[in-house]
């Protein structure tokens, strides 16, 4: 299984529309992802009691990320970095099983120019340093509000294709890390 991880808990944002079709993608190929998205969780895990003890409702999202054999990651830019809710979350999840020895492949957006090329970097590290492995095919995202048509697909061509050869590699390289 291969987890889908919307990297954001803004409501209706651009993010949550590319992971939608990150999702077709993979769908279209054979291969359905449990999509985890960040704008799910339940607020109680935002309790300072929830470092000692995880609340019940958070544990379908540390089930899927331990169970995944590999990890898509769409990620916004914020600020020149990644969200600081996807941040917590992993700060949640238990360590080091949930990442030691999975796969992890990037799609990073931004409105601007920089296409989430510095949060994509910034978590490339935490991956290492978690013991993930990260695929080197990532997928970066400029100018995100011109590649969506009005309802929020991304608009066909060189992108979409980036998108299709990245998911069709990264299968593969589940496959090979994950034996």
């Amino acid at each position: 299984m291969i987890v889908l991880l919307v990297a954001t808990n803004r409501p209706g944002s651009n993010t949550g529309k590319v992971a939608c079709h990150v999702a077709e993608i993979y769908a279209a190929k054979g291969y359905a992802l449990k999509v985890v998205d960040l704008h799910q969780l339940p607020p109680e895990i935002f309790s300072p009691s929830s470092y000692a003890e995880k609340p019940a409702a958070f544990a379908p999202f540390q089930e899927a990320m331990s169970q995944a054999d590999g990890i898509v990651i769409v990620t916004p830019e914020y600020n020149g970095g990644f969200p600081g809710v996807f941040k917590y979350f992993i700060d949640m999840l238990k360590f080091p099983e949930t990442f030691k020895g999975k796969p992890f492949a990037f799609v990073g957006l931004s409105a601007g120019m920089g296409g989430a090329l510095r949060p994509v970097e910034q978590f490339s590290t935490l991956i290492n340093y978690l013991g993930g492995v990260v695929y080197p095919g990532k997928v970066n995202i400029t100018g995100i509000h011109g590649q969506l048509e009005e309802k929020g697909r991304l608009k066909p061509g060189e992108l979409v294709e980036r998108l299709e050869k990245q998911a069709e590699g990264f299968i593969e390289f589940v496959k090979k890390v994950r034996g």
